[in-house]
């Protein structure tokens, strides 16, 4: 799908690599695309009914656009599109074809629930997205029932299925473990890993928001991830990974691969160089940053993209965020109130890409 470059966007390679005050750069951006989900997961949008961002505050594709310029013009390689669920936006393959041909932007992916992705899989890798990351728990329709409130099991199986289809490389498969809920399927989901040729990686159960009634014992941390794992399979080697990312890689001995994000157990800020950009142009620092930084203002008033890229640079430059190492050392930890969460959508970590 071709997408002519509108003339207030000039093409902007990077100029430099912005950095944080303890010296991260700016190189991995998670861009949501919409708050809004098709399911709702118990540990992330456990209610039925939410405060929406309105829709006349979210980005549209232009914007998008040129909000990716002025990152990639600071050392941006990287782009994720999340949600919510973004392709519940009808320009979702737009969006793609858009920034699939800015020069710096190396690596496009996107994180799914993957059941509305099987129709538009082909169209996402003509428009030019690199890799996908499938969000998926369970390989039992009937937990799939339980932890997402929602009967699509099969069509995320399906929308799963077709990336191999669609000549999609490098395809993962995020899995929240979570005690006595689906920690008995770690062997299940590798094993459909290996056979749709995807990477699974077990990421431990975060405390986000406040009404996933989140405790420290549903945790199955890293350490016995790889222990149970080890039981079955026998030793296990670490496997090569990027310093930078949030996950840990490892080998079994017949060859598989899978990862393990252990944001809870052994955070990995101190490497961390991503931050995220909200549906409606909120920019947090982190993950668990209270406060963000208003960039659809700008961009409505026509700020251009090298203007932009200085405001970045500066921001990113005060960055001294370390949310995960924070909350790791707080005892107990504060989970924030479901009246504040209603108060200001943004604190919600389905709004903020999470």
């Amino acid at each position: 799908m071709a997408c002519p470059t509108p003339a207030t966007a000039p093409l902007v390679a990077p100029t430099r690599t912005a950095r944080d005050a303890r010296g991260r750069p700016l190189e991995d951006l998670r861009l949501s695309l919409t708050d809004r989900c098709n399911l709702r997961c118990a540990y992330c949008m456990p209610e039925e009914d939410y405060v929406w961002l309105p829709r006349e505050d979210v980005l549209d594709a232009e914007e998008v656009e040129r909000l990716v310029r002025a990152f990639v013009a600071v050392g941006v390689t990287k782009v994720r599109l999340t949600g919510g669920e973004p392709l519940v936006r009808a320009d979702a393959v737009e969006i793609v074809a858009r920034l699939a041909a800015i020069p710096g932007v190396r690596d496009l992916a996107l994180t799914t629930n993957a059941t509305l992705l099987a129709p538009r899989a082909a169209a996402l890798a003509e428009a030019g997205l690199d890799r996908v990351t499938v969000s998926l728990d369970t390989l039992r329709p009937d937990r799939h029932r339980a932890l997402t409130r929602r009967d699509n099991h099969a069509a995320a199986l399906a929308g799963l299925r077709s990336l191999g289809e669609a000549g999609f490389r490098g395809t993962k498969v995020n899995a929240v473990v979570v005690r006595d809920v689906n920690d008995d399927e770690l062997d299940d989901l590798l094993a459909l890993g290996a056979e749709v040729g995807a990477e699974v990686r077990f990421i431990e159960y975060m405390d986000v928001g406040g009404a996933t009634g989140w405790t420290q014992e549903a945790v199955v941390g890293a350490a016995e991830i790889l222990e149970r794992l080890a039981a079955r399979h026998g030793p296990i080697d670490a496997a090569p990974a990027p310093p930078s990312a949030p996950a840990r890689r490892y080998r079994l001995g017949d060859g598989r691969t899978f990862g393990i994000v252990s944001s809870v157990s052994a955070p990995f800020c101190h490497a961390c160089g991503r931050s995220r950009v909200t549906a409606d142009g909120r920019w947090f620092h982190c993950l668990y940053a209270a406060e963000g930084t208003d960039l659809r203002a700008p961009l409505r008033a026509g700020l251009g993209v090298a203007a932009l890229a200085e405001q970045l640079a500066a921001g990113w430059a005060a960055r001294a965020d370390q949310g995960a190492v924070d909350r790791l050392a707080a005892s107990p930890r504060a989970a924030v109130p479901v009246q504040v969460l209603r108060r200001d959508p943004h604190l919600e970590m389905h709004t903020r890409g999470g």
